[in-house]
């Protein structure tokens, strides 16, 4: 049975329907941490590359960005999307570089993610050049109708108390990391200075089917998924389609508010 935890069996959904979404925040965020033209950027924690595809723009031909991941089929999903863009395997804790090798890093929707967000901190340091920055985002907003609809449809089959621990495990630091004065701690904890953060409101418009489709990415969607089976599974969509169409209009809006930290090594 594939494991819940990992985004492998989601990724062609999520390259579908949420990458060009986070294709936004990840120009807000790439602007953010300004890197050089001609400079190096790591971006931890890439998906399919999104967010390394914005750096790229930026930085230019003379320049270079690459997107890291643990997730093997969001990188085959981001090759296929963006064969020229420069992906590669790992893990924010060890990462395959020397000391001292990007201008700037970014992680984009990662940190909450970590379970060690120090940990990961003091390796994306431990790449970066004297004066170099580091910028991070999180989801901050409350939960709206949307979630609402989608997490009474969840435990309408699974039990809420079986939900806390998926929540938990797929994002620890999801609540702390909603603060925006948490992620300046954060980086400051690290040894990161000159901090600052900001928050940005998005609204993303999604068909209903788009919505529901990529519901199966979230990480509660995976769980369900896991535990109905493919096909219970697709009966569970169509109920979730079904009330999806009944309470929104179509398409609906999605409002989602970030917060970005940047800070910089000295």
């Amino acid at each position: 049975m594939n494991d819940w935890t990992s985004y492998d069996e989601v990724a062609k959904t999520y390259e579908r329907v949420h990458a060009p979404h986070m294709a936004i925040p990840a120009q807000d965020l790439v602007a953010l941490v300004d890197p050089p033209t001609g400079g190096r950027l790591l971006d931890v924690g890439t998906g399919t590359g999104v967010c390394a595809a914005a750096a790229r723009e930026v930085v230019g031909n003379g320049g270079l960005a690459v997107g890291v991941d643990m997730s093997l089929g969001m990188l085959a999903a981001g090759h296929r999307a963006r064969p020229d863009l420069a992906l590669a395997a790992a893990v924010a804790v060890d990462l395959p570089f020397r000391d001292g090798t990007f201008d700037a890093v970014t992680a984009n929707f990662v940190m909450s993610h970590f379970r060690s967000y120090k940990t990961a901190l003091a390796d994306m340091k431990r790449v970066m050049r004297p004066g170099a920055r580091v910028a991070v985002s999180a989801w901050a907003d409350a939960r709206d109708d949307l979630q609402s609809a989608w997490n009474e449809q969840v435990q309408s089959v699974v039990p809420r108390e079986m939900l806390e621990p998926v929540w938990k495990q797929a994002s620890p630091w999801h609540d702390l990391f909603s603060d925006r004065r948490a992620l300046e701690e954060a980086l400051r904890d690290s040894g990161f200075r000159h901090l600052r953060s900001e928050q940005h409101e998005y609204r993303f418009s999604y068909s209903i089917e788009e919505f529901v489709t990529g519901l199966e990415s979230w990480a509660t969607g995976r769980f369900v998924r896991q535990m109905l089976g493919e096909t219970s599974w697709e009966s569970f969509k169509e109920r979730v389609r079904a009330a999806f169409n009944e309470r929104f209009a179509d398409p609906l809006n999605d409002f989602r508010t970030v917060v970005m930290g940047v800070g910089t090594k000295t």
